[in-house]
């Protein structure tokens, strides 16, 4: 786990830096979602989570879920293509867990790919990621987690 202003960023995951969030490929070959601790961090603490239903079809860089704040209210974008197999019920009854746990129990939504090959060669993960994050740290005047 890398430390990048005080924001949890694992190298194990894949990353997409312009909408963060993460996606992981799980052994059933569904991808789990979530907002980074970054995205946590910008928002505030979060009181609603929206998702959407399960069997619905998700395009690539547009919402698979309703995320709000108390300064933010806004889709988390999908990294990938696909349907929704599953939301997070945990995060339905206590949203705070995007924030308390971002790469755990705090996930969005698991997605049964399109094409996770071609959606997936975009995604940042390791150094990369963490110096992508770097660097949009900076030009956003980001502070700190």
């Amino acid at each position: 786990m890398s430390d990048v202003k005080g924001c949890d960023l694992p190298e194990d995951l894949l990353y997409s830096i312009e909408n963060n969030v993460w996606v992981r490929q799980e052994s059933d070959g569904t991808a789990t979602i979530g907002l980074t601790s970054y995205a946590g961090s910008l928002a505030g603490q979060v009181v609603s989570y929206t998702p959407k239903k399960v069997g619905k079809a998700v395009k690539k860089d547009k919402s698979c879920a309703t995320v709000e704040s108390g300064k933010w209210v806004g889709p988390a974008k999908s990294p990938i293509g696909g349907e929704v197999a599953a939301v997070n019920d945990a995060v339905s009854a206590n949203p705070g867990l995007i924030n308390d746990d971002p790469y755990g129990e705090g996930w969005l939504v698991k997605i049964k790919p399109d094409d996770w090959d071609g959606d997936s060669a975009a995604l940042k993960t390791g150094s990369d990621a963490i110096d992508a994050f770097k660097a949009k740290m900076e030009a956003d005047g980001f502070k700190g987690c």
